[in-house]
């Protein structure tokens, strides 16, 4: 669509490109030079400037008030990076890489034509020749890198290098070194190579991208469109961008122009310091329009260096299922705003052993860092070394309070894929996200297995169930009926056989219910932390939230697997 965002983020290396440059005429630019005012005539009378009383008196030039020195807060952009850059490229690099890939078919098809005709082998010339189909063709990419040790180690993005056969190091000097691939984070799109030179190589360092402010100038170097090395100034236009483009997004946003094959190239602060890696651009031409992304060194230092040190990067686990603070969650959690990552689960035999955190709390604070909303998490445990010890600030029943745990090592495999998040809303599915999300922070996992953990809670911790003989008959509220979850129900919808509550046999169209995401097979396990098992108990717990003056109703539902949500039902 026409002058439209491309719906997936353009990555900026450039794939079999050919590029067309015009060059226009040096005169094409050039301004007619100014003309030099000429003193007047002396003695003449032709031409002569009039007398100079004849002449009116030049305009008082307005007096302009200058700030005082102190009111010029902060770094004044440069005047020139020249200096910064000329220290700098040596140590920028180009990434070329090859791959072979199959051929994928033939072009168009040969007609049928009477055997001996004359005009058999100009068709022979001008279609396909049938020896060469399905045979393997070189693809070749172009993207950037920058060297971190004199040693010869260089970092790039994944999505430069993936899939290659050959990797090639071109230095700004036309030196060519095969990289060999130490290691690779797909999570972060992180990669990093190893070559190995004659005689040690400019390296650059790492800077705090902690440290850097909305506003503060910064240098991009790289390969755009494969033209070798060439710099590019602008500013830090905002922090921590989430893109979707992997579970720990923190985006650097910047105006600096970034283009294809700037992949993977650094961006300075203006002390010469590498604060990010170019790795993405919006554009809905392909070219720069001042929107690119690159990954934080808060983020990426740390995988760098366990790239360099195991071949393989090393998370914290918390072993958690989580999802979004909504507003009505909020609301119904007594928050004032929402804030935090509210656990929907916890996974059998992970890091929490001991109800140290349980399926209803909101973490508000993981080790000294402020949870401000659910993806926080998992980016903040997976920088934590694993087997620490830590402090985590917690909302629950109410109260805040502290507890500690110690995090286990995260693992790309289905079990791991905990601490993931789920919809946006907070209201989804908690799917299976295929192991790359567990990590997503503290975040949920959006865990396809069986609700391992956050079951445990059903009963006893999270809430007490009911003695006596409740009311068994089918009951409805928002749009939905309810009825006990039997051993016929259980068969009736698939349900495992672990989870336990209320199941909702149907959901009227545009109910509440059906807003909330709500479905038949769906179960009611806890209604504001209190177990429930009957539909007559859940209609008591919410008049007993209204006669309170609640606003909403936080309930906890479980799937047909056993993975728990939480949803809040209005009150009002």
């Amino acid at each position: 669509m026409a002058n439209s965002i491309h719906s997936s983020w353009k990555r900026s290396t450039a794939i079999g490109l050919a590029v067309a440059i015009v060059v226009s005429p040096l005169n094409a630019f050039a301004q007619a030079p100014a003309t030099k005012p000429q003193a007047p005539a002396q003695g003449g009378t032709q031409g002569a400037a009039p007398p100079a009383t004849m002449l009116p008196a030049p305009p008082t030039a307005p007096q302009i008030k200058q700030p005082p020195t102190a009111a010029l807060a902060g770094p004044a952009g440069p005047s020139s990076v020249s200096d910064l850059a000329e220290g700098l490229l040596d140590a920028v690099v180009n990434i070329s890489t090859s791959q072979s890939v199959k051929d994928q078919g033939a072009g168009p098809q040969q007609p049928k034509i009477q055997e001996g005709s004359p005009y058999e082998d100009l068709f022979d010339d001008f279609f396909d020749d049938k020896s060469n189909q399905g045979k393997n063709q070189k693809v070749s990419s172009l993207g950037s890198g920058f060297v971190i040790d004199p040693s010869g180690y260089v970092v790039t993005n994944n999505h430069v290098i993936e899939g290659a056969d050959d990797i090639e190091v071109i230095f700004p000097d036309g030196t060519k070194l095969k990289a060999k691939l130490v290691g690779t984070d797909t999570k972060t799109d992180l990669s990093v190579l190893k070559v190995t030179p004659k005689a040690p190589l400019k390296a650059v360092p790492f800077g705090d991208s902690r440290k850097m402010r909305i506003g503060d100038w910064v240098m991009a170097i790289g390969n755009p469109f494969g033209l070798g090395g060439s710099v590019t100034l602008g500013i830090i236009s905002a922090r921590g961008r989430n893109i979707n483009a992997g579970p720990y997004d923190n985006f650097i946003q910047t105006d600096a122009a970034i283009n294809k094959g700037n992949s993977g190239g650094p961006l300075f602060n203006m002390r010469g310091e590498v604060i990010g890696i170019n790795t993405a651009i919006i554009s809905p031409s392909g070219g720069s329009i001042g929107i690119g992304f690159a990954v934080p060194t808060e983020l990426a230092e740390n995988v760098v260096h366990q790239l360099i040190e195991f071949g393989e990067t090393r998370r914290g686990w918390l072993g958690v299922r989580i999802q979004p603070v909504n507003d009505d969650i909020a609301a119904s959690l007594g928050l004032d705003k929402p804030r935090g990552a509210l656990i929907s689960g916890v996974v059998k035999d992970g890091p929490i052993k001991n109800g140290e955190i349980k399926a209803g709390d909101v973490v508000l604070a993981f080790d000294g860092q402020t949870v401000a909303q659910m993806r926080d998490l998992p980016r903040i445990v997976a920088e934590s070394p694993v087997g620490k010890d830590v402090e985590v600030r917690l909302l629950r029943d109410g109260k805040e309070q502290t507890v500690r745990v110690t995090l286990g090592q995260l693992q790309d495999t289905a079990d791991a894929s905990d601490d993931a998040n789920s919809d946006d809303d907070g209201d989804g599915d908690m799917a299976p996200d295929s192991g790359d999300q567990t990590d997503k922070g503290g975040q949920t996992d959006k865990g396809g297995q069986p609700n391992s953990g956050g079951q445990a809670d059903k009963g006893g911790e999270s809430g007490t169930k009911k003695d006596g003989q409740a009311s068994k008959e089918p009951a409805s509220a928002y749009g939905m009926s309810m009825a006990v979850l039997d051993e016929a129900q259980h068969k009736s919808f698939g349900i495992a056989d672990s989870v336990e509550g209320v199941v909702v046999t149907a959901v009227a169209a545009g109910s509440v219910a059906a807003e909330k995401g709500l479905k038949p097979g769906d179960v009611l396990v806890e209604v504001a932390q209190d177990f429930v098992e009957s539909p007559a108990e859940v209609i008591s717990r919410i008049d007993v939230l209204k006669g309170e003056g609640r606003r909403n109703a936080h309930v906890m539902v479980a799937d047909k697997s056993g993975n728990l949500r939480f949803v809040a039902l209005p009150l009002e």
